[in-house]
């Protein structure tokens, strides 16, 4: 009898190493402490909750990393990307999900598996014995941490992630903004009016830096000294780096014409995307922010269009803690210290909900191979879940070790073959080597 492998975590990592492992015929324990015990950012029970933003990204699988990770997550049946599918909003050329029928639907399915039982409660000690995987996330539980930073003998890494603010549709004035995606993306008229655009002045745009410069914001307690991973930095951050910062970032006008005044170019733009299917809520894209909250709804409703905006959610900061994979997971995702135990997810030093769920995937199957007497070596280097996992368990530099997200950086460079080959094309080469790689990396596994 196959014994059974426990995760902790029902995030986007847990949630895919389970239907991994379930769906090769191995039996899977699912530890959750929530709604037992909850987080800060979280609201639910549900699994595979959408604390952050609602979009997966870039859904572009021929010229774009992340869009090649969704690609091969399909390709290998991923839960996640099956269930983002069924819940997609419009978001011009990225996949956003309505993030609670999303969780809702991930969560039915994996308490309905025949193979798949949960339980609910803290785990707050590492297993002596047993196949465990370790799917905890940014907000791994003080205790657990603990226990993991015990075995390791080092100090786990930290920084700081923060939460954008969601507003309710029916607050904006629509005689002001207008809905547009950038560049008029998309292949339907939906797609291409996903987003809400408010327009501002250079005027208004110098009053709102001046306004996010000088606001309240909620200070680390003492002792914390970890930063930001920069593809998630509070905006009024991104300000203090300079003025012009946020104008070249999440507020830039290119690509964009006001319905209103379609002869007027606006000096700065803030997007909102949709949140949910029925389009009554939006977040503000790129807007992370530590501000305190009557902070952010002063400064907030400087923006044109959002003068009488009232909030679902008001943006917030977390800790997040990951591991120094490099020095201590083998390439199988094991600690090395103690082999019966795996890591996944954002612990491990990856960024994102599509990267987590990604080395969900590759943990949830190695360890089901494991269970059965098999061996799965890690994709080859020249894909999307390859470049990853070779970065964070030996092809980063353990000194610098940062979160990161996927991008063709990681991946082993294309030859030219005795010319230079335009980006568009270069970006074509890695995706179609990634496809051709992965396809056989599946067809290895029998």
């Amino acid at each position: 009898m196959v014994e059974p492998i426990h995760i902790i975590g029902g995030g986007m990592a847990g949630s895919e190493a389970a239907w991994q492992a379930a769906q090769a015929g191995v039996p899977v324990v699912l530890h959750e402490m929530r709604p037992d015990k909850g987080t800060f950012a979280h609201r639910t029970g549900h699994f595979a909750e959408m604390v952050c933003s609602n979009s997966f990204r870039s859904d572009d699988d021929e010229r774009n990393a992340v869009g090649l990770l969704h690609w091969e997550m399909r390709a290998a049946g991923g839960l996640i990307m099956e269930m983002a599918e069924a819940h997609r909003l419009p978001a011009g050329g990225a996949l956003a999900v309505d993030r609670d029928p999303f969780a809702l639907s991930v969560t039915e399915r994996l308490r309905g598996h025949p193979l798949i039982s949960v339980v609910e409660g803290e785990v707050t000690a590492l297993p002596s014995d047993g196949s465990w995987i370790i799917a905890t996330g940014p907000l791994t539980s003080t205790a657990l941490a603990e226990a993991i930073r015990a075995e390791t003998g080092a100090e786990a890494l930290a920084f700081f992630d923060a939460i954008a603010p969601i507003v309710y549709a029916e607050s904006i004035d629509m005689s002001v903004a207008w809905k547009q995606s950038r560049y008029d993306k998309g292949e339907t008229e939906e797609e291409r009016t996903a987003y809400i655009n408010c327009p501002m002045n250079r005027d208004q745009y110098e009053a709102f830096i001046d306004a996010l410069l000088a606001a309240d914001k909620t200070e680390f307690h003492e002792g914390e000294t970890a930063g930001y991973f920069d593809g998630c930095l509070p905006i009024e951050v991104m300000a203090e780096r300079g003025r012009e910062t946020l104008r070249h970032g999440p507020m830039k006008p290119v690509g964009l014409t006001n319905a209103h005044k379609p002869d007027e170019k606006a000096h700065a733009v803030v997007q909102l995307r949709r949140d949910n299917k029925l389009g009554t809520l939006y977040n503000i894209v790129g807007f992370q922010t530590k501000m305190k909250y009557g902070a952010q709804t002063d400064v907030f409703r400087m923006i044109p269009g959002l003068e009488n905006a009232s909030f679902a959610r008001l943006g917030g900061i977390h800790r997040n803690t990951f591991l120094n994979s490099p020095t201590l997971l083998d390439d199988r995702m094991r600690l090395r210290s103690r082999q019966n135990v795996r890591f996944a997810g954002q612990v491990t030093g990856v960024e994102g909900y599509v990267e987590s769920a990604a080395m969900g995937l590759l943990a949830g199957r190695m360890a089901a191979a494991e269970a059965k007497g098999e061996d799965l070596a890690p994709p080859p280097p020249e894909t999307a879940m390859g470049a990853l996992i070779t970065h964070i368990t030996g092809g980063a530099d353990a000194k610098t070790f940062q979160p990161m997200n996927v991008n063709f950086g990681l991946f082993p460079p294309i030859d030219a073959k005795g010319g230079r080959r335009g980006r568009k094309d270069r970006y074509k080469a890695y995706t179609d080597r990634a496809k051709e790689a992965f396809q056989q990396w599946l067809a290895g596994q029998g």
